[in-house]
């Protein structure tokens, strides 16, 4: 039992915590959530745009990856945008809430490009209980006996450049490394939140006058650590019904789809499942739920 609960333990802290992953949580609705990563994102609909999103992986452990995420985000005048994000995140002996101010400029490039810049300023509360190491026999380093949480500032910098065929997104939601929980060889150790860049694109072809293909993908960069690629493919029918599938590189593959309810109210839900089963008989499934409400 005790060699469950150490294996377990230790792949729920380096799924977030370690040097060769990502700390942030992927989502695979990203681009209708985008101002998460990409504060320039905020103002390109045409009204008031709220979203909100539920993440949760393996089902059924207690202490497994869990992410709930809010946005808003609305025109200001000619120019300007304006927006909130929130990321409220738990794994295992990690909990933390992020709050973002998102405003963004754009500019009119010719008839058909818009291109949109973006500042956020944000703040996280940063917590981990370093007591839960020892319910699963995680070492750690002595700097952690008096570990107390964070509450730190940050800035993030991002361009989007829409059009009505296309897009292309580029941003960097944290420029600033502030202390959290890392795990190398079964211990954990104080180390720093790792640099998370973020390149996407899309484009929609059109089958049909009331279907069309939107195809995106996203390379996501994150310091020490290899390149995360992503694509996806949805089909949509006349902006009421979509369906598609999503891959990211050696990690999972996903099945999603989306539906309008009506009066510009969307949801959404998708389930991934990983590529390689980290421990016999648990769940490695990854469902996550999205809703969107345009005014």
């Amino acid at each position: 039992m005790k060699t469950v609960l150490t294996t377990i333990g230790v792949l729920l802290l380096t799924i977030t915590s370690n040097v060769f992953g990502q700390q942030d949580p992927h989502f695979t609705f990203y681009r209708y959530n985008m101002n998460i990563i990409n504060p320039a994102y905020v103002g390109s609909s045409e009204g008031a745009e709220l979203a909100l999103g539920l993440r949760s992986q393996w089902a059924g452990v207690e202490g497994a990856p869990e992410s709930q995420s809010a946005l808003f985000g609305m025109p200001m005048g000619k120019n300007v945008g304006l927006g909130v994000s929130i990321l409220n995140d738990k794994t295992f002996i990690e909990s933390q809430t992020w709050v973002g101010i998102d405003v963004s400029y754009h500019i009119q490039l010719n008839d058909g490009n818009l291109l949109y810049f973006g500042l956020k300023a944000s703040a996280n509360s940063y917590d981990a209980n370093t007591q839960g190491l020892v319910t699963y026999g995680v070492g750690q380093d002595g700097s952690l006996m008096n570990y107390e949480s964070r509450f730190t500032p940050n800035v993030g910098a991002g361009v989007y450049l829409k059009n009505e065929r296309y897009f292309i997104s580029l941003s960097a939601p944290k420029l600033l490394s502030p202390d959290r929980l890392q795990e190398q060889n079964g211990n954990a150790f104080l180390g720093t939140d790792k640099i998370h860049g973020y390149l996407c694109g899309g484009y929609d072809f059109i089958l049909s006058k009331t279907t069309n293909l939107q195809a995106m993908g996203m390379i996501r960069y994150v310091e020490a650590a290899p390149l995360s690629y992503e694509v996806t493919g949805i089909v949509d029918f006349g902006h009421r019904f979509s369906f598609g599938s999503s891959y990211r590189y050696d990690e999972s593959i996903s099945g999603l789809f989306m539906f309008n309810v009506g009066r510009g109210f969307d949801l959404g839900y998708a389930y991934e499942n990983a590529l390689q089963k980290p421990v016999e008989g648990i769940d490695n499934a990854t469902h996550e739920l999205f809703m969107r409400l345009k005014m």
